[in-house]
């Protein structure tokens, strides 16, 4: 393939990728209405379903472009036009590049390629005729595409090579991770930290909401107490969460208790204990900056191997590869000029959030 038609193709790919990523966009982010602590299990096992494959009974050898007046020698005739020059895309051809493009390229991005290849090379023709193959400023801009080109051309290589991990490492990290994979079926209940203050429209004083919030913080507490007491008796938990709801002045219908199905790893660290309990057994309180949380071990199971062998293929590949682009990377230091480039900005370090803080819901509704 000719360089001045790599460079189009490079930033033809771009648009494709883009192009896809829009079609495959899942629809507009649904409002979360889960409280800390509650993951979509099945969201993790149901991803996007890979590109399907190309089929045609078209023969490979067959003509599927063909772009008439575009040739390297054209046949000229006695009026001296090119009726009788033209250029021939088979089947084979068109897929080899399609799929060195992006593999598994969808059918309806294809065609987008078919028709955006003729102007390509209408466009490299006429720039050839030009000499800008041999142009300072395109042969400048071949260099970092190139380099482009071989990034991607190495991760793709290691990545490949990353793939291949040995049977043993697998069963190995699932020994060691057990306790990561550990899943159980749960029953939740969330209480508010505080009520939900109608707003003040009488000039009540900042010293009197902050006061109104205190005393409403202390109710809360004490209805949590109570309802955790009612939980651990064996009461309904979809009744405790209606009342719970009802005592915090929440007028919104309360989020199910039912948790069908969640992994240790994906609670918030401080909830993660509740897997210490056995089933049936109803967790003491546990408060975060959200409200208060009660938990019911309903059953408890760690898949086998062979179920979870798939996602630890995933991860000790994405491992390997870290490491071994990270191995690539230690193995030179850089330093720049600051005469020419200015010193490094300086820059205050970010105080990390407490982990509760990413599962906080509102405080006005916990759903929300």
């Amino acid at each position: 393939m000719q360089q001045v038609l790599l460079t189009f193709l490079i930033i033809f790919t771009l648009g494709l990728n883009s192009s896809l990523a829009q079609n495959q966009a899942p629809p507009a982010a649904t409002q979360n209405t889960k409280p800390a602590g509650q993951h979509d299990e099945e969201g993790e096992e149901n991803q996007a379903p890979a590109a399907k494959s190309f089929n045609s009974s078209v023969p490979p050898n067959a003509p599927v472009i063909t772009i008439q007046g575009l040739c390297d020698t054209p046949k000229t005739e006695v009026s001296g036009g090119t009726a009788g020059c033209k250029t021939v895309i088979t089947r084979s051809e068109f897929e080899e590049m399609a799929n060195t493009l992006q593999p598994g390229m969808p059918q309806q991005v294809r065609k987008q390629l078919a028709n955006a290849y003729p102007s390509l090379l209408v466009l490299e023709k006429e720039a050839q005729k030009r000499g800008l193959e041999k142009d300072p400023h395109y042969l400048e801009r071949m260099k970092f595409a190139k380099l482009q080109l071989l990034n991607q051309e190495l991760n793709r290589r290691l990545e490949d090579e990353a793939s291949k991990v040995p049977e043993k490492d697998m069963q190995d990290y699932y020994e060691k991770n057990s306790k990561n994979f550990e899943q159980a079926a749960l029953q939740r209940l969330y209480v508010p930290r505080t009520k939900q203050l109608a707003a003040s429209t009488n000039g009540a004083t900042a010293a009197d909401q902050t006061a109104a919030e205190r005393t409403s913080e202390e109710a809360m507490a004490k209805t949590a107490t109570e309802l955790r007491t009612r939980a651990a008796s064996g009461e309904d938990f979809d009744k405790l969460e209606k009342d719970a709801y009802e005592a915090g002045g929440i007028k919104s219908n309360p989020p199910t208790t039912v948790i069908p199905k969640i992994r240790r790893v994906n609670m918030p660290p401080a909830h993660a204990k509740i897997f210490d309990l056995n089933p049936g057994e109803v967790s003491q309180l546990i408060s975060d900056p959200s409200g208060y949380y009660i938990y019911k071990v309903q059953t408890k199971s760690v898949p086998t191997f062979e179920e979870v062998k798939p996602e630890i293929h995933a991860n000790l590949q994405n491992q390997r590869m870290r490491e071994e682009v990270q191995k690539l990377q230690d193995s030179v230091t850089t330093q720049l000029n600051d005469a020419y480039f200015g010193p490094a900005p300086t820059s205050t370090p970010a105080i990390a959030k407490p982990a509760t803080d990413d599962h906080k819901p509102n405080k006005a509704d916990p759903q929300q």
